[in-house]
């Protein structure tokens, strides 16, 4: 599609070590095409100077975007925040680490020419991550795909190309605790994948510790799939249907036999047993209840506290959409 305008959404948080560099990958990446681009940095309330570092490129290319949010938001925020800034044909969404390289762009875009509607990068090797991390990202992709209905490809992120009808779509869904992937398959349309490995990280820190990724997993269970809120009734019928058997073996025992003992070891034991289980559920009954509550609060999914680009006026009224 010649003409075309490619949007490159790129979240940050406290990357000012890798953003001046990260700016002259995707710059030299999106020069090679020869056709009209804009470099959307969505700043997620950073501690450092990765803001000022895009204000100052800002004023000396024209394709570059600031958005700074007001305070820190998510990751997952300041991606929505730049799917509705983004004014081009074609949606490109990467992180600032340089773990995902920019160079696959091109291949994301060969692939949208060719008529897909989404592309996802597909990581085939994860470079510099602990056996610990991929160890918990493969169960939580396989756990997600057995939970839910919606087949969200595993081992992908939130790299990927998406079309611009994809992106109107993404932009009228507007649940608070988004899990941006999930919500790229629910709807569906023409997808496919580009296969790359994954670097190391380029400097600084990841922003994703075990609390954040345990958050995160949480968001994307709860989004796609009320299958843990059945979690109770079987347990329930589970525990149940011992019980009564238990239940006649001790009236046997009683009655017919001299078996029986006295003692409330036991009694203490099944008690907290059962009261940790529905401890449990309860939680996980929470979770979903306390989303439910983000919902009805209907507060506006993230605050702007200026934009600096060529596109600020015209897509003001954005932001005032976004917050109705």
């Amino acid at each position: 599609m010649s003409g075309s305008l490619f949007s490159v959404i790129v979240p940050m948080y406290n990357e000012e070590e890798v953003i001046g560099t990260t700016f002259e990958r995707l710059k030299q990446v999106m020069d090679s095409l020869g056709e009209r681009y804009e470099l959307i940095f969505v700043n997620d309330g950073s501690k450092d100077r990765s803001a000022d570092i895009i204000k100052q490129l800002a004023e000396q290319h024209q394709e570059v975007v600031l958005i700074d949010f007001s305070r820190n938001f998510g990751h997952q925020i300041a991606i929505t925040a730049g799917m509705d800034y983004a004014r081009g044909d074609a949606i490109i969404i990467i992180d600032a680490d340089l773990q995902d390289p920019p160079e696959v762009i091109l291949q994301m875009i060969d692939k949208w020419r060719d008529g897909y509607e989404v592309v996802y990068g597909k990581r085939v090797k994860r470079k510099g991550e602990t056996w610990f991390k991929k160890a918990t990202a493969k169960i939580f992709y396989r756990t997600l795909r057995a939970l839910t209905n919606v087949d969200i490809p595993a081992d992908t992120g939130d790299f990927r190309l998406i079309d611009r009808k994809v992106c109107d779509v993404l932009k009228g869904l507007k649940e608070k605790n988004r899990f941006v992937r999930g919500l790229v398959s629910w709807i569906g349309f023409r997808q496919t994948s580009v296969e790359f490995v994954r670097e190391e990280r380029f400097a600084g820190v990841t922003k994703y510790p075990l609390k954040r990724m345990l958050r995160f997993a949480l968001d994307a269970i709860t989004s796609f799939s009320y299958k843990p809120l059945k979690i109770a009734s079987y347990i329930g019928f589970t525990i149940s249907f011992f019980s009564f058997i238990y239940l006649v073996i001790v009236v046997y025992q009683r009655l017919f036999t001299n078996t029986t003992t006295a003692g409330w070891a036991s009694i203490v034991a099944i008690n907290l047993l059962f009261n940790g289980i529905i401890l449990i559920l309860l939680g996980v009954i929470g979770e979903y209840i306390g989303r439910i509550y983000d919902e009805t609060k209907n507060r506006p999914l993230y605050i702007v506290r200026e934009c600096i680009g060529q596109q600020q006026d015209e897509e003001a009224p954005r932001l005032q959409r976004q917050e109705e």
